[in-house]
């Protein structure tokens, strides 16, 4: 199983909770997420389907690769962290 989880800012804007899921690829495990909590969808992908500009995913800690296919592989007990970054002053 995968953990998934988002950072907490993303609360302000929609619930986003952590969940376990099951998947072979980053892609695999967002759609298997977003048909759970379809709200989310919007604020990490854009409408072609590839990361928003502002949001990384880090793969058991590291940054993925392939933005727009999300096509990273993901191992047993993998643990996936979805930051979507802050700006202002």
């Amino acid at each position: 199983m995968v953990k998934i989880s988002f950072t907490p800012n993303l609360a302000r804007h929609v619930t986003a909770p952590a969940a376990q899921l099951s998947g072979e690829t980053v892609q695999q495990v967002l759609d298997d997420y977003f048909r759970l909590n379809p709200q989310v969808r919007a604020y990490i992908l854009d409408d072609q389907g590839a990361l928003r500009d502002k949001v990384l995913i880090f793969l058991d800690q590291e940054i993925i690769q392939d933005r727009i296919g999300l096509s990273d592989m993901i191992g047993n007990a993998a643990e996936i962290f979805v930051v979507q970054a802050l700006s202002g002053g």
